[in-house]
């Protein structure tokens, strides 16, 4: 094969992809050129139902005009500008308020990042810099699980449970503990280890990317006890649970427990426009505001985008005015039942999900990414998580014939 002149073979893209392998052929890839509701199709013109909303984020459903236009609208006044030190713009001020307002902790104030593993990164940050201005700065050591998944920066890479993910990148950042998901346990033998050096716990309400796994009855409320009897915070990583997911706004009111810190992304704006942030507390921002003359030294350049926090408004009045809070557990009525028969005539070993995000477990011996080319030979997107199960986290808009249809496909495609 002839190498081009930076060295590399021909039929590799210029685009490094994410998550995928650096020496895959260009042809290997499905470019998706258009999408409307809980559809996509590609430059071939195959058409797809995206039983995975993109990537756990597109819940009002691709192509609405509405946010293009508030997309435009925003770009054509004012397109990005910073919010650092005195500055602000309406969009930021109003989607905070917005946010502000529907969060589970009221009085609680919102920090913008740009994606969800800065607001997971900003999470971290913030909680200890919390303990360090209460005089404690000793507490340092934060607690996370396995499996779970809280993103690819450096802080949300050390946090995530996941091995594979942290494979050769060297030391991640000190003092991050790890405990098998579901166990009280572990999780008291660490507080009780570190006695008075715990800063905070990072939980996902439903463990999302590490393989669809909701909580066992209790657990939650148990890592809040636990964190008001240790003095440490509870994280919960809401980036795929937030705006909807589970039927209410935030997983936190599902389970009725309450968070520290809320980190959010994706369904904020449906994946529109990248914007992500962390709800913050009044048991966090106001030890952050009792010296009048600190600065909070953290920020990117992205915080606060005017034309993302447009599109994030344009995305929540979707959601109010069409009142997709209440299609989840559509989704979940419709799916359940369809999967309970796969495990009963054997097409798959198990299920888990809850409301609108779900997974099937494979049988061992079943390929999950040859499980999933079928699947999408058969017109589903799906998420293949290794090593065996598949993942689905459908549009909050797709509907009951194309439930039906993802169902469909996953007992022709896995029997």
């Amino acid at each position: 094969m002839t190498a081009t002149a930076n060295g590399a073979p021909p039929s590799v893209p210029a685009f490094l992809h994410p998550f995928a392998r650096p020496a895959a052929e260009s042809s290997s890839f499905v470019r998706i050129v258009g999408g409307k509701g809980a559809r996509v199709w590609d430059d071939q013109g195959n058409t797809y139902i995206d039983a995975m909303a993109s990537l756990w984020y597109c819940a009002v459903g691709h192509g609405r005009p509405e946010m293009a236009e508030a997309i435009a609208r925003q770009a054509g006044t004012l397109g990005g500008y910073q919010c650092f030190d005195r500055f602000t713009n309406e969009p930021a001020d109003a989607l905070a308020e917005r946010i502000a307002s529907i969060a589970p902790e009221p009085g609680s104030r919102v920090f913008f990042t740009a994606g969800g593993s800065e607001a997971v990164d900003t999470a971290l940050k913030l909680v200890r810099l919390a303990h360090v201005l209460r005089g404690d700065p000793g507490r340092t050591i934060v607690i996370s699980r396995a499996p779970s998944y809280h993103g690819s920066a450096y802080g949300s890479t050390a946090l995530t449970g996941l091995p594979p993910n942290q494979l050769g990148f060297g030391p991640g950042v000190p003092d991050v503990v790890q405990v098998p998901k579901d166990d009280l346990g572990a999780v008291r033998a660490i507080f009780e280890q570190h006695a008075g050096r715990v800063a905070a716990v990072f939980a996902e309400p439903i463990i999302g990317a590490a393989g669809v796994y909701p909580p066992q009855p209790g657990y939650l409320q148990e890592l809040r006890r636990l964190c008001d009897e240790h003095g440490a915070c509870l994280v919960l990583d809401e980036v795929i649970t937030g705006f909807g997911r589970l039927g209410q706004w935030f997983a936190g009111q599902f389970y009725g427990v309450r968070a520290d810190l809320t980190t959010f992304a994706k369904a904020v704006t449906s994946g529109y426009i990248p914007l992500g942030g962390v709800i913050v507390a009044p048991s966090v921002h106001e030890v952050l505001a009792a010296d009048p003359a600190f600065i909070l030294r953290h920020g990117f350049t992205y915080s606060g985008h005017p034309t993302a926090c447009a599109a994030g408004l344009a995305c929540l009045d979707i959601i109010e005015r069409e009142s997709l809070l209440s299609r989840p557990s559509v989704i979940g009525n419709a799916l359940r039942p369809g999967l309970e028969a796969l495990v009963s005539d054997g097409v798959v070993a198990s299920f888990r999900g809850e409301m609108g995000v779900w997974a099937v477990e494979l049988h061992p011996g079943q390929d999950v990414a040859a499980a999933r080319d079928r699947l999408l030979d058969a017109g589903i997107v799906v998420r293949p998580i290794p090593p065996a199960t598949i993942a689905m986290c459908p549009p909050f808009v797709i509907g009951a014939d194309e439930l039906d249809q993802i169902l469909a496909a996953l007992r022709s495609a896995l029997a």
